[in-house]
């Protein structure tokens, strides 16, 4: 029978052989991943626009212990992302790769850090290869981490945490690092620490390590490791007050429990859609998985997968604000699952045919399907990617209707290649369509207006990368407001219906692109 030459990385032997040569092997695969063309887009709003701006204000001022937004306290997220990005732009300038470098890096060691640790949960080699490798090629924790976002990074410090309690069942010395986990996404995400710290306390319940809560190490580790980041929240709060801590602790944390924030509503199941969405092939392999983590559920890598799931999954899912990239932090423990469930497959042979057969081949047309869209719309890296995935889907079937295992390589080595080319072209951040490309219109503001200026624009809401780009302050606001700011001879972003309705009696177009005018009152 015909074996993909890439099957012969994954013979008992290979698989069972040097796993610092599997690790340095994720670690090189990763960060090619996460780090090719990383700056071939513009930002996106929100998140990467925002600390880009606050990014850019702690280089530009060296203000580093109050961060600010456009001169304004920059109260909302702590500050870790945005003193890596500011160090990145002493180091290499101002630009998207800068700004996406740190929390690439970060979320692509957490590939290794899972294998880390599936390999002290599972006590096995293989299922922790397999679930590092599906974690590797899932679309949603490619595209985020490599944007200027946080989620990526939080992970990667809650698996480094949970190295750390695993590895300290044998040497108590590796307990020191959980605090300084802890401390890490607390200057990441605050208080999300609460919930992963709740999630690692029962862990250590159910995997009866309660004894490592009387190790000095710990405690010596909680209270070096949370230092920084405690004497970061009382500078802010001696200096803000509280203000500081309504905008921190109750809009940004508290609020999104109860309450609708900026209408990023959603039904009890929102994120299982989301997972339904950009979780295959993978999902196919996931009931199987976690039916496994069930049935081991007293084991480590079990208990592990089914507090995550249910604990996080449960407390985003109800939480009255939703946005896709809360559910983030399940799909390492998902990994786990599904990795468990491809090893025994590789292992015992154990084949649902149809149903796999079936929805592989489904993708492979659906693959067939982008083909024909990406041709018509001329993208020719997504064609290739489309053939690709056209191609490795089809042998995948094959091969599980042929009951081969090889069909397993077959899928990672497809869906690497995969988000390869889509990370290669300049689509992987599609949301930038959402909206008017702003490096057109960044550019007309640069060239006719002093970095600094406040201009206000008829567009339905401001957007943080048109502010980055054109070094100024750009506020959505109203027709009459609009109006009124014109005879107070502000500059004026509008676009072409607001230039219709707009007095410009006196007024004295300074530029224009495809969708805005720039004006000011002569």
């Amino acid at each position: 029978m015909y074996r993909p030459n890439i099957v012969k990385l994954f013979t008992k032997r290979t698989i069972t052989f040097a796993p610092k040569k599997w690790l340095f092997s994720l670690l090189v695969i990763s960060l090619v991943l996460w780090l090719i063309f990383l700056g071939n887009s513009p930002l996106r709003d929100w998140d990467e626009g925002t600390y880009a701006l606050v990014a850019r204000e702690i280089y530009r001022t060296g203000n580093w212990l109050y961060p600010t937004l456009q001169g304004e306290p920059f109260l909302l997220k702590p500050p870790l992302m945005q003193w890596l990005i500011a160090l990145c732009y002493q180091l290499g300038g101002v630009q998207e790769l800068t700004t996406r470098l740190p929390g690439a890096i970060l979320t692509a060691l957490g590939v290794p850090l899972l294998y880390l640790v599936g390999r002290l949960a599972f006590k096995q080699n293989l299922p922790a290869l397999f679930a590092a490798l599906v974690y590797l090629t899932m679309l949603p924790v490619v595209r985020h981490g490599r944007l200027a976002m946080l989620d990526g990074m939080t992970i990667s410090f809650f698996l480094l945490l949970l190295f750390c309690l695993l590895k300290a069942r044998q040497n108590r010395k590796y307990a020191l690092g959980v605090g300084f986990c802890l401390g890490l996404i607390i200057l990441t995400k605050g208080t999300i620490v609460l919930l992963l710290g709740a999630i690692a306390c029962l862990f250590l319940l159910a995997d009866r390590q309660l004894a490592l809560l009387k190790s000095p190490y710990l405690w010596v580790g909680i209270f070096l490791g949370n230092a920084a980041a405690i004497a970061w929240y009382i500078a802010q709060w001696q200096h803000y007050g509280n203000t500081f801590l309504e905008v921190h602790f109750q809009a940004q944390a508290f609020d999104r429990l109860t309450q609708t924030v900026e209408g990023n509503s959603g039904p009890v199941w929102y994120y299982l859609l989301e997972l339904l969405k950009y979780g295959f092939p993978w999902l196919l392999f996931l009931p199987g998985g976690l039916y496994l983590a069930w049935k081991k559920r007293y084991e480590t890598w079990g208990s592990l997968v089914i507090l995550v799931t249910i604990i996080y999954l449960g407390t985003i899912s109800f939480m009255r604000t939703k946005l896709p990239w809360y559910v983030m932090p399940v799909y390492p423990f998902l990994a786990l699952a599904i990795g468990a469930n491809l090893s025994e497959v590789w292992q015992n042979r154990h084949f649902r045919v149809r149903s796999w057969t079936i929805f592989l081949a489904i993708i492979s047309l659906a693959g067939l399907g982008g083909c024909v869209y990406f041709f018509i719309k001329k993208q020719p890296i997504l064609i290739v990617m489309s053939i690709v995935l056209v191609i490795s889907m089809g042998i995948a079937a094959w091969l599980v209707k042929q009951r081969d295992r090889n069909f397993i390589p077959v899928l990672f080595t497809g869906m690497y290649l995969v988000l390869t080319l889509l990370v290669s072209s300049q689509s992987w951040i599609w949301e930038l369509n959402e909206a008017f490309p702003v490096k057109p219109v960044a550019e007309l503001i640069r060239a006719n207006v002093s970095p600094g200026t406040q201009i206000y624009t008829s567009f339905a809401y401001g957007r943080p990368s048109l502010d980055f780009y054109s070094d100024c302050k750009v506020t959505a606001t109203t027709l009459p407001l609009l109006q009124k700011m014109l005879s107070n001879k502000s500059y004026l972003l509008l676009d072409n219906g607001a230039l219709q309705q707009i007095n410009l009696t006196g007024s004295k177009i300074l530029g224009a692109t495809k969708e805005f005018t720039l004006i000011i009152k002569n």
